[in-house]
């Protein structure tokens, strides 16, 4: 690879392997502008022809600061197979005032996607006094409590030398990964995260009879103020980004149907497919990881889903070229023979939210995209003809993205762009070669076209809901969606 035209700053960060969010807009916006499968002198990057330098260059600036924070609403999506919206809204209205102590925190019901309710997120609060007694987690761990969550004991990497059960400590998260575990002081980069009372004391954290899988920090002051989950409501609610239930609405499956999720776990859409499907037909769910199997049928067993049908499997492997025995359930499948797929792509996951760190080098970003083509090829050959194809993605890359659906255009003749309803996000992005009515087709959830901004009780005393909608539907993980139909000839 050559690196002679890229910046000293932006080589340094490929060659280290390691992007930390706040210094790598440009390496970041390289990988956007181009497919990367090689950098030259005289490369040329279409979407910062397109933008401009200075434009492109802010852009993702802005970009980049929204993905180091979490998304400004909390989503969950109602199991509407088990319970209505409205009676689900009143029980998880009263469970948030139970944990907030009484502070009144709207849940607002979404006018577009009316299985999803909305919580929103008070944060970040820069008031919290910092204890001497510090834990340090993980980067996964810090990102899931910067969303809710507790500590449980596999998240814990530090603790200071004396913390004992029901001590106030600072929670940080070691974003780097270089704590080394047990370590009684960490001096490295470090996020703090908010504050809590530890359930155990360091030896029992750092057992050597085994690791334990409790509870091992419990909240009290996190700095982003987000309702737990644990156990709350868990067969009538599913915690789902807004851009992933806004994929299956546009799928839009019908009772009686044959339905694939290519990459399906962890389930989500599998079981959100199913609810809406009102569990009649067939939803196969295939994963090449048995654990995440195992979580698929998990999910669709705790939200009563009898339609679902998992199976450990290779997507790429997917099309039968020989013919089936009658009695075969599972994959390899014959051609034709599903009434809508959805591929939710495996990709390079730059548009999860909170992301502090990204540490894939330049080589596994750029090697999504044949894996992707590989998937979209099967899953074409697998689509009944007057069916539906939706392709998904949550990364914000151009070469995962809109060059995909380019591609797919050329490739197979079969296939036409589709509009998608509802349609929330905004348009696909310049750079691909697409003409401007093919972007508009597109949906492309992109964070920084919201200025980013944080939210306290006070704020929430007089919103209009419109205005909360609007920005819920904007602050949320970068995601891109795009949706073909397969034409009878």
């Amino acid at each position: 690879m050559k690196l002679k035209s890229i910046s000293p700053k932006c080589s340094e960060i490929m060659r280290a392997g390691l992007c930390t969010i706040a210094e790598s807009s440009l390496a970041v916006s390289l990988i956007l502008a181009t497919n990367c499968s090689d950098f030259t002198d005289t490369a040329v990057f279409p979407l910062i022809a397109a933008l401009g330098t200075q434009e492109a260059e802010k852009k993702y600036q802005s970009l980049l600061s929204h993905l180091s924070h979490p998304p400004a609403f909390t989503t969950v999506r109602v199991n509407t197979h088990l319970a209505s919206v409205k009676h689900v809204k009143k029980l998880l209205f009263e469970e948030i005032q139970k944990q907030f102590k009484g502070l009144c925190v709207p849940v607002l019901e979404h006018p577009k996607l009316r299985d999803i309710l909305l919580i929103p997120v008070i944060g970040p609060r820069r008031d919290l006094k910092k204890h001497a007694s510090e834990v340090i987690v993980g980067a996964q761990c810090g990102y899931a409590v910067l969303r809710g969550a507790h500590v449980y004991v596999p998240g814990i990497v530090s603790t200071s030398r004396f913390v004992k059960a029901g001590d106030l400590v600072s929670v940080y998260s070691d974003i780097e990964g270089k704590c080394k575990r047990g370590a009684k002081e960490f001096d490295g980069v470090k996020v703090f995260l908010g504050n809590g009372i530890s359930e155990l004391s360091r030896s029992e954290i750092f057992s050597s009879s085994g690791q334990l899988k409790g509870l091992g920090i419990r909240m009290i002051e996190p700095v982003y103020l987000s309702p737990s989950f644990d156990n709350v409501l868990p067969s009538h609610l599913f915690l789902q980004n807004l851009p992933s239930v806004v994929v299956s609405h546009i799928l839009n499956p019908q009772p009686g149907e044959k339905i694939l999720d290519m990459c399906a776990a962890p389930g989500g859409k599998t079981t959100h497919l199913a609810a809406l499907m009102h569990d009649q037909g067939e939803v196969i769910a295939m994963d090449k990881i048995a654990n995440k199997i195992k979580k698929i049928k998990q999910n669709a067993g705790l939200l009563q889903l009898n339609c679902i049908k998992a199976f450990c499997y290779d997507g790429t492997k997917a099309l039968s070229v020989e013919k089936r025995e009658d009695k075969q359930e599972g994959p390899p499948f014959l051609p034709e023979s599903f009434d809508r797929i959805l591929l939710d792509a495996p990709c390079s996951g730059m548009g999860q939210r909170p992301n502090m760190v990204y540490s894939s080098t330049l080589k596994e970003v750029t090697s999504y995209q044949p894996l992707q083509r590989k998937l979209f090829t099967v899953a074409v050959e697998l689509l009944k003809p007057g069916g539906v194809l939706v392709y998904s993605t949550c990364t914000i890359t151009l070469s995962e993205n809109e060059e995909q659906v380019a591609w797919a255009l050329k490739t197979f003749p079969c296939l036409q762009l589709h509009p998608q309803e509802p349609h929330i996000g905004g348009e696909g992005m310049k750079g691909a070669g697409l003409s401007l009515d093919q972007l508009k087709l597109l949906q492309r959830f992109d964070p920084s076209d919201v200025t980013l901004r944080g939210m306290d009780i006070n704020s929430l005393q007089c919103p209009r809901e419109d205005d909360l909608i609007s920005l819920a539907n904007k602050d949320c993980i970068g995601f891109f969606i795009a949706k073909f139909i397969k034409s009878n000839s």
